[in-house]
């Protein structure tokens, strides 16, 4: 069985977001980028699922600028044995990725399509679902837990209610959560290993996508810098800034 995982090129989530001046858009000029956090645990639970001898291969995916071969080399030090590169420096949006995650799905013919439930850069949350949709496969979203066996998938996933178990026929489409598990230290030795793995890099032409940009962003700009607090004699004080101040009760 084949295990596909998309990875995305993303600002690492300990650098603090700056606003482009133009308010276009987020400054990515000279800031540390890293895998997206949600699909290094794709990554992680796809490497899982070979070691356990259910997969027999994992390959990641990536669609962007060619600095995404480093995300890609990321996923192989962790385990994937190969990666695919659709290089274009046009700005993606979710939609044009999941028409070009349908054209290496019919290309590679993976059995299991693992990702990341979102990215942390725009949190979309909609990349999985609209794959599923092209490709007519069964999902489940925000996955907490996977089990792969007899042809068919268990997942629990989380919902608002507490947790839902899905059985899932295979091909699937999974999304994952952050408690899925946890991403393996990735060590020098395998990040080595990794450079010598086969990476390919193709372009949206070559698979047949329009990746033309449907949504205008219209502006950006950061949230409101909060104001100061103060501190209130007593409960009364505070009850009549809650109303007639704040106007929350």
């Amino acid at each position: 069985m084949k295990v596909l995982v998309p990875v995305k090129r993303v600002v690492d989530y300990n650098v603090k977001v700056r606003v482009r001046s133009d308010q276009t858009g987020v400054d990515d000029a000279n800031v540390k980028m890293s895998m997206n956090p949600f699909d290094e645990i794709a990554v992680e639970e796809a490497v899982r699922i070979k070691e356990n001898g259910i997969a027999s291969e994992v390959v990641t995916v990536s669609c962007g600028v060619a600095q995404s071969q480093e995300t890609l080399r990321t996923a192989m030090a962790i385990g994937a044995d190969r990666g695919v590169l659709v290089q274009t420096d046009t700005q993606l949006q979710p939609l044009a990725v999941a028409k070009l995650l349908k054209g290496l799905v019919d290309q590679e013919q993976p059995k299991l399509v693992i990702l990341g439930k979102q990215a942390i850069d725009d949190d979309a949350n909609q990349t999985g679902q609209m794959l599923a949709a092209l490709l007519n496969w069964p999902q489940a979203t925000f996955a907490s837990k996977i089990d792969v066996e007899d042809g068919k998938v268990t997942v629990t996933r989380e919902v608002d209610g507490g947790l839902e178990t899905l059985s899932l026929a295979l091909p699937a489409i999974i999304t994952t959560d952050l408690r899925l598990n946890e991403p393996r230290y990735v060590t020098l030795p395998n990040i080595m290993k990794a450079k010598k793995k086969p990476l390919e890099v193709v372009t949206p032409e070559k698979l047949g996508v329009d990746i033309t940009p449907r949504l205008k962003t219209l502006k950006v700009s950061e949230p409101p810098v909060r104001s100061a607090g103060i501190i209130v004699p007593d409960v009364m004080a505070l009850v009549d800034k809650l109303k007639n101040e704040a106007k929350v009760i």
